[in-house]
C-alpha cells in the first residue's frame, strides 16, 4: 500500500514537519541518553503500530550502537534482564504516556517516582517531551499510511535539514 499523502510534498505539511523536527532536535541534543531516546521511541511506536517509526528508530538505534538483543526485547522489557532501572522507568513512562486512554489517571505516581529517581530535571523534561513527540509522529505516519521498510539511518535528519 502506498502512502496516502507526502508530508514533504506540500508547503503546509513541509513547514510543519520542519518545525516538528526542530522540536525533536531539542530532545536529541538534551542530556537524556541517546539509547534511552531510541528505546522510548521504539516502544511507543510498537504500541501505536507505526511501522515507519519502528523501522526508523530500530535502524537509528542500531547505527548508534544499540544491540540487537535489547532492540528485540523492547516489546517485552518487563520480562527482560537487559535494561537498567533507569531505562525501565523511561519505558514505563513511554507506555503509560502512550496509553493514556487505557488508564483513567494516565501516568502512575509509581512510574513518575521512578522517573524522578533516575533522571534530573533536564532529562525528565526531555523524556516527557519525547513521549509527546513520538506519539504525535506515530499518529502522523499512521494517518497517511507511511510504511516501514525503506528507512536508512540519517534519512530523516537529511530530509528536514
Amino acid at each position: 500500500m502506498d502512502a496516502r499523502f507526502n508530508l514533504f510534498g506540500n508547503e503546509i505539511s513541509l513547514k510543519f514537519t520542519k518545525r516538528f523536527a526542530g522540536a525533536g532536535l531539542v530532545v536529541q541534543q538534551s542530556p537524556l541518553p541517546r539509547s534511552t531516546q531510541e528505546l522510548v521511541s521504539l516502544r511507543a511506536s510498537q504500541i501505536n503500530g507505526c511501522g515507519h517509526c519502528i523501522d526508523m528508530h530500530t535502524k537509528e538505534a542500531t547505527a548508534a550502537g544499540e544491540s540487537a538483543v535489547r532492540l528485540h526485547l523492547v516489546a517485552a522489557w518487563r520480562e527482560s534482564t537487559v535494561f537498567t532501572d533507569a531505562e525501565r522507568a523511561a519505558l514505563a513512562l513511554a507506555e503509560e504516556g502512550t496509553r493514556l486512554a487505557d488508564a483513567h489517571q494516565g501516568v502512575s505516581d509509581e512510574t513518575w517516582s521512578q522517573v524522578r529517581k533516575h533522571y534530573d530535571d533536564d532529562q525528565t523534561a526531555a523524556l516527557v517531551a519525547l513521549v509527546a513527540l513520538i506519539n504525535a509522529a506515530n499518529r502522523l505516519a499512521v494517518i497517511v499510511h507511511q510504511r516501514g521498510g525503506s528507512y536508512e539511518p540519517g534519512m530523516f535528519a537529511a530530509s528536514v535539514g
